[in-house]
């Protein structure tokens, strides 16, 4: 056997062993993050709701805390690795709004927009929305448990 398909087998066992890594990291970087910023809007949500109202979001009063409370909540869910699909779904639409009104004029071309933390968000959720939370995870246990199956009755 060639080293060049030696390296291939190890390398290809090894990112295998390690595929665990991407989904948690994407779920703790986006749990945290957006944990922390619901938790910082509810706590201040009067300033938070007239920066909606500058940037002509209707009904800012209702917007305000509706958004703080998804982040904060879904943020949670994220983080912990449960419900991580559905969770990871209305923080893409928080970030999607974010850029279409408080960053709409900072995005001048792609490279703009590739560039902002946001759109970074919406590429780690997209990835958790299809390829799910992971193996080091609430939702992996969840799915042991809902696919395993009875066992059978006695006579």
């Amino acid at each position: 056997m060639s080293a060049l398909v030696s390296l291939r087998i190890l390398t290809k066992a090894l990112t295998e062993r390690l595929a665990f890594v991407s989904p948690l990291l994407a779920r703790i970087v986006t749990g945290v993050v957006f944990t922390h910023s619901g938790w910082g809007k509810l706590h201040n949500l009067d300033p938070v709701t007239q920066f909606f109202a500058s940037l002509g979001i209707p009904h800012p009063e209702l917007q305000a805390p509706f958004v703080a409370s998804i982040e904060l909540g879904c943020g949670a869910l994220v983080l912990a690795g449960l419900a991580t699909r559905l969770a990871a779904i209305p923080l893409v639409g928080t970030m999607a709004v974010a850029l279409a009104t408080a960053l709409a004029s900072e995005i001048t071309d792609a490279n703009a927009l590739f560039g902002l933390s946001e759109f970074l968000y919406i590429a780690l959720l997209v990835q958790l929305v299809l390829g799910g939370a992971g193996a080091i995870s609430i939702d992996r246990f969840v799915g042991a448990f809902l696919d395993a199956k009875p066992a059978p009755a006695r006579a």
